[in-house]
Formats: structure tokens, sequence, C-alpha cells
């Protein structure tokens, strides 16, 4: 389980969108859930990303000023979780 920057709900890690930031300070979405680095974990429903992208939140929680093509795959994120679900690997499947 998990739990979502934003509204603080907790959810199993699959169920979350996962953005990451690496030792070198590149921030980015990472759809396997594994990259190393720091993460940080919102739910795939537009409220939480609309607040996660107000005003810094998302820069101040995960420490490094986030781009806005990382922004907007964040949103593009919401709307295919609600048309397919979030698509990650099974264990031991490449993508």
């Amino acid at each position: 389980m998990r739990m979502c920057a934003i509204c603080r709900s907790l959810k199993p890690k699959r169920e979350l969108i996962r953005l990451v930031r690496t030792a070198d300070g590149q921030v980015f979405m990472d759809e396997t859930g594994k990259k190393p680095g720091r993460g940080l974990y919102v739910c795939p429903e537009k409220k939480c990303v609309d607040e996660a992208l107000k005003g810094s939140r998302l820069d101040k929680t995960i420490g490094r000023a986030v781009d806005q093509d990382v922004k907007q795959q964040l949103k593009n994120a919401v709307f295919e979780s609600k048309d397919e679900g979030l698509q990650r690997p099974n264990k031991g499947e490449a993508r």
C-alpha cells in the first residue's frame, strides 16, 4: 500500500501514478514503479492531479521543479487511467 501525496488515501501501488526524482535531480513519471530515486505517488483522479499541479505543490513535495512536459504527462495519465486503467507490466513482463 502507498499513500497519495495529495489526498493521503492509501491504495495499492499499482493503482497510483508514480513520479520519481533521480539522484541527479531529474523528475519523470515511472510507469514501471521500480525506478531508483525518491518516489511520489498521486491518485489517477482529476481532483488529485489538479491539486498536485496547482501552484508549486508538486515541486515542493518532490523537492525539485517539475518540467512542464512531466506535468502534461501527469494530466494525460488521468484520462488514460479512466479509459483503460493504469497499464503497467506484470511481474516479469517487459514493457
